[in-house]
């Protein structure tokens, strides 16, 4: 797991600039202690910082190159031996065919290479580095629809002269870009984080008031491609982006890892073997590994794998008992029961558990600190109890923290919006499919639309469209959920708004809260392979609506049937729950800030400051994203 960062030059002959190369990837540095490097090739440079989790070796540093020998062979070799070692031709740039920053963790490492040995490709490490490298230089860019993982990638090939960007499909890992002029030429910018990109010296730092206004109402910090910085876009999940060198532009081509799959046949394992088989691959690592269990069912799922798989780890004493975090806040402050059902499902498990105690001072620090550190505001409160866990874990050694995210998207874990899109549906048969995406917009509003002209400054409402690109948005979200569902299917299709919008937010706020600790965040129920078999079961082997007054509605019906014999019957039968943290009332230890802020002063109007600022614990839903906008907009 690492920090990438590159620069495109649309001239190849141009020279890079290696200082803002320089301070992108100094600002990654948290992603990354364990070791940094560059490669500067015609007209591009990357960089990047590692996090040693496989192979720690000097053999899978990066830059990678791969390079061709004066017999034609080619191999993978670090920036470093290229530089080093001229006797194996690799130092002259002629030699280098492609050159990779790579941020990830790869599940299928064992299969993609036994089969590209099959092809004659003979590995020098054991980093999966190396194997994405080898597949793509076999395959070439497809390579990338038979890897099983999260990663975020950028690969130069010097003989098309092309750039290469992919995002894993379920978006575990951000991958940023933009396009900066030099010149009468442009150079194509990306990183793990938009504040790197702003380290280069011709990327401005305005905000996009169309993203500010929809984060507002969202608390997502994109858009769709959008980001909250003016010209800077995210690759959405499963994306992947060539761009190519032309005469005066880039041309850049799309692909997308779900457009193939708008309707999914039944793979054959059952719900358990794939979310087995998924928590075993995501315990691969060299380096001391925990789970995160807060005694939900999701995270108690993943620890009872962790826990059965523990013997085959690579770097696991079998001896010694598995290690488990819990993260909120004590009963004093108004926490939930988290502690209590992670206490009951640890001591089932055996493992040594250990509690992160969120206090409200502890808050009142973090929160300004996070925002500072990521460039960004936060989305929910809970992303300071992940952080602060991720804290906790990494003092006592740990690099490599399983995670329970990803459950409730793909197998309909939240009753509240299922059970209103399910009578969302039902009052709109013939009209779902084109409303889906209001709904969604309005059923999760922090900030509602209608109240948005009254908060926002005239001119800021105006920039922002009147919010007219938000709601275009959501309309094409929802329409490309829709893609291969029946008319009596509407459900599937707000799943898959969950897993595509949702869960790309829930993925963003684990890794910025995880890395800036410099912890991997993993997530085995957010698995490509188990989102496919997810999204192939029946609606009823998920959610089933309540059916009448006093009854409840059946949530992640599957995993709930797959682990019932397992796992305590409290866990099984719990609900939804997480990391609740009383933030209601601790946002007001912040409410000084906002009338005393850009974001206060320019971009909300006199009567919404005073209203949060004279009461915000009563005010909270205004005050959660306002307060963080107005502290992130300190730093513009």
């Amino acid at each position: 797991m690492c920090g990438i960062a590159g620069i495109f030059h649309l001239d190849r002959s141009a020279a890079i600039d290696t200082a803002s190369l320089a301070r992108m990837s100094a600002r990654l540095a948290h992603r990354g202690p364990d070791g940094h490097g560059e490669w500067i090739g015609p007209g591009v440079g990357l960089a990047h910082r590692r996090l040693a989790v496989v192979d720690a070796t000097p053999a899978g540093a990066q830059p990678m190159l791969w390079v061709r020998d004066s017999t034609g062979r080619g191999f993978a070799t670090t920036w470093e031996r290229a530089t080093t070692s001229p006797s194996k031709g690799a130092n002259a740039s002629t030699d280098v065919l492609l050159a990779l920053v790579y941020n990830g963790e790869l599940y299928n490492d064992a299969e993609l290479r036994a089969e590209l040995t099959a092809c004659g490709v003979e590995f020098r490490s054991r980093s999966d580095t190396e194997t994405v490298l080898a597949a793509l230089a076999t395959w070439g860019p497809r390579a990338v629809d038979r890897f099983r993982g999260m990663y975020a990638l950028g690969l130069v090939d010097l003989l098309s002269q092309t750039l290469l960007l992919a995002r894993d499909p379920l978006g575990i890992k951000p991958l940023y870009y933009t396009v900066v002029p030099d010149g009468a030429a442009s150079q194509f910018v990306f990183a793990n984080e938009p504040a790197a990109l702003l380290e280069h010296s011709s990327v401005p730092r305005r905000p996009d008031p169309v993203t500010v206004s929809s984060y507002l109402t969202t608390i997502r910090t994109t858009l769709g491609e959008r980001t909250l910085f003016e010209g800077i876009r995210i690759l959405e999940p499963g994306q992947r982006l060539i761009i190519g060198r032309d005469a005066s532009t880039f041309a850049v081509s799309r692909w997308n890892w779900w457009e193939k799959r708008p309707s999914l046949a039944c793979p054959s394992p059952t719900v358990a073997d794939a979310v087995s088989d998924s928590v075993n691959r995501h315990l691969r690592s060299d380096v001391p590994l925990c789970c995160l269990l807060s005694g939900g069912l999701d995270s108690s799922i993943v620890s009872l794998l962790g826990q059965r798989h523990w013997s085959s780890s690579t770097w696991a004493d079998p001896a010694a008992s598995m290690t488990t975090f819990c993260a909120g806040a004590d009963s004093a402050s108004g926490g939930s029961d988290d502690f209590a059902m992670a206490r009951l499902m640890a001591g089932v498990l055996g493992s040594r558990h250990v509690e992160a105690i969120v206090t409200r001072e502890m808050f009142a620090e973090r929160w300004p600190g996070m925002i500072e550190k990521t460039g960004v505001p936060l989305s929910t409160p809970n992303e300071i109890a992940i952080n602060e866990v991720a804290r906790r874990l990494h003092a006592e050694g740990f690099t490599v923290a399983l995670s329970g995210e990803g459950a409730d998207e793909l197998f309909g874990g939240y009753d509240s919006i299922m059970t209103a899109a399910n009578d969302h549906a039902r009052a709109q048969p013939s009209a779902w499919r084109r409303t889906g995406g209001t709904f969604h917009l309005n059923a999760a509003a922090w900030v509602s639309l209608e109240t948005k002209q009254a908060l926002l400054d005239p001119g800021m409402y105006e920039a922002a469209q009147r919010d007219r690109l938000l709601t275009e948005d959501y309309a094409r979200q929802f329409e490309a959920c829709c893609a291969g569902i029946g008319d009596d299917e509407p459900l599937q299709a707000h799943l898959r708004f969950q897993r595509r919008v949702n869960l790309h937010g829930l993925l963003l706020r684990l890794d910025q809260a995880t890395m800036l600790e410099s912890v991997e965040g993993r997530t085995p129920l957010a698995d490509q392979d188990v989102a496919v078999l997810a999204e192939s079961l029946p609606v009823g082997r998920k959610f089933v609506p309540a059916t009448g007054p006093g009854q409840a509605a059946r949530t992640k019906v599957a995993l709930r049937d797959a682990f019932a014999g397992e796992l305590p019957s409290r866990v099984v039968n719990r609900p939804k729950a997480s990391f609740p943290l009383p933030f209601q009332s601790w946002v007001a230890d912040m409410a000084g800030v906002l009338a005393d802020s850009p974001a206060g002063r320019e971009w909300f109007t006199p009567a919404a400051v005073a209203l949060v600022t004279a009461d915000p614990s009563r005010a909270w839903q205004l005050a959660w994203p306002m307060l963080n906008l107005a502290l992130w907009s300190r730093s513009l």
